[in-house]
């Protein structure tokens, strides 16, 4: 049996600001700009969370499925960091607000930036099993970073959005190859979120423990499939991206360590077959759980195919756990994910001047988890509001009554 992603689409958000206008606000050293090879980060809006998100990544994917494929989703795994409530998965409401067949199991997973990855390997699992012939799995993963960190050299790579991907045994835009997996997992305190309002993290232990997993993730791959080599097995790569000069100097440490290479073979390999993935990541930002599928997005759309093409790809989450897995991707990938107008998307925000950014993320914190009794009051953003998202028939919320929140389309 074929198995994969059906279909995949990114929500990167009404607004973005400009990141070395942020740089050079915040005073930080511009000498580590270009290190982070980023252009602009996603800004969400007050109306804007992890339900919001996840929905307008999913719904143009569910506007095009008939009545009789929308009915055989069976499945809805969100993965977040960004959750709502302690019991109540975001994946609740999105099941509500895309209408979807009520035999359907719903719940949420939660590992840092690797969640999407399990979300998307347990969607895969269940597929390919066949217990339930014909059914499809709604994975998304979705996350705001409300707390920003500001005047820290986090703050520019923090993110909002959304990748939402329809899992199949019709997997038009990447097909899995089953059980070709390598993991590297253990416990350590690179980052993590102790409270709503707080996100902690040591950068040095992070890149570390980053490069680590990598490694021996792959690894761990090379071990259980037969005849793998890093440069002639995979096409292209795409990895977990924090920010893209991460991503380039974790390829250039792996690549160091295989006899014969030098920096010019390097750096040829990652143009080739890295840089495609880091289109739409440095427009955005980091996205926790859905970023590595943001770089999948931007493989897809930037390259050209004229054949089948294997991807190997490198999901990490901090804490940690990861994976390095690989899949199939082809012409017909391009014409699928073409529907979705990514491009179009992203190039249509709104862009934020410095003032407007600051008190736009002052005014998120408000809108933390474990809020009650409170209504959005769009005045307070109408220009951006107005420009991004009014008549777009995009998910917003709108109060929470009670603890429960309570969304409109704009």
């Amino acid at each position: 049996m074929n198995v994969g992603i059906e279909a995949i689409n990114l929500y990167g958000g009404p607004a973005y600001v400009d990141v070395k206008t942020l740089f050079e606000k915040r005073g930080l050293n511009l000498e580590r700009f270009d290190n982070l090879m980023m252009k602009k980060k996603s800004v969400g809006l007050p109306c804007e969370d992890g339900v919001t998100n996840a929905v307008n990544a999913a719904k143009p994917i569910m506007d095009l499925l008939s009545p009789e494929d929308k009915h055989k989703i069976e499945l809805v795994i969100t993965s977040t960091e960004s959750g709502l409530d302690f019991g109540k998965s975001l994946s609740t409401y999105i099941h509500d607000y895309l209408d979807l067949s009520r035999h359907c199991r719903l719940f949420e997973v939660k590992q840092a930036c690797y969640g999407g990855t399990s979300a998307l390997q347990m969607a895969v699992c269940f597929i390919a099993s066949g217990v339930s012939p014909g059914a499809k799995a709604l994975v998304i993963a979705t996350d705001t970073a409300r707390a920003a960190a500001k005047k820290t050299y986090a703050e520019p790579t923090q993110s909002v959005g959304a990748v939402a991907m329809l899992v199949s045994d019709n997997p038009e835009i990447m097909e899995i190859d089953l059980g070709a997996t390598g993991h590297y997992s253990y416990e350590v305190m690179d980052t993590c979120r102790p409270l709503p309002e707080i996100e902690l993290g040591d950068a040095d232990l992070s890149l570390l423990t980053y490069l680590d997993c990598f490694e021996n993730s792959f690894k761990h791959y090379q071990s259980k499939v037969e005849g793998v080599d890093f440069i002639d097995t995979f096409n292209y790569l795409a990895f977990h991206t924090p920010f893209a000069g991460m991503v380039k100097g974790a390829h250039r440490n792996l690549m160091r360590k295989m006899n014969g290479i030098s920096m010019e073979q390097i750096e040829h390999d990652f143009q080739k077959r890295v840089e495609p993935s880091l289109k739409y990541c440095v427009l955005v930002g980091n996205i926790y759980s859905a970023t590595v599928y943001m770089a999948v997005c931007s493989l897809v759309d930037t390259v050209e195919l004229d054949n089948y093409n294997r991807i190997g790809i490198f999901s990490y989450g901090s804490g940690c756990s990861s994976e390095f897995y690989s899949g199939l991707i082809s012409p017909r990938s391009k014409e699928v994910l073409r529907k979705m107008k990514i491009a179009e998307h992203l190039g249509s925000r709104y862009e934020l001047d410095f003032e407007e950014y600051d008190r736009i993320i002052d005014m998120n914190m408000e809108w933390v988890f474990g809020i009650k009794d409170k209504e959005i009051d769009i005045s307070k953003f109408s220009n951006i509001y107005e420009q991004s998202m009014e008549g777009k028939n995009m998910l917003v919320l709108k109060k929470v009554n009670g603890y429960h929140r309570e969304y409109m389309w704009s």
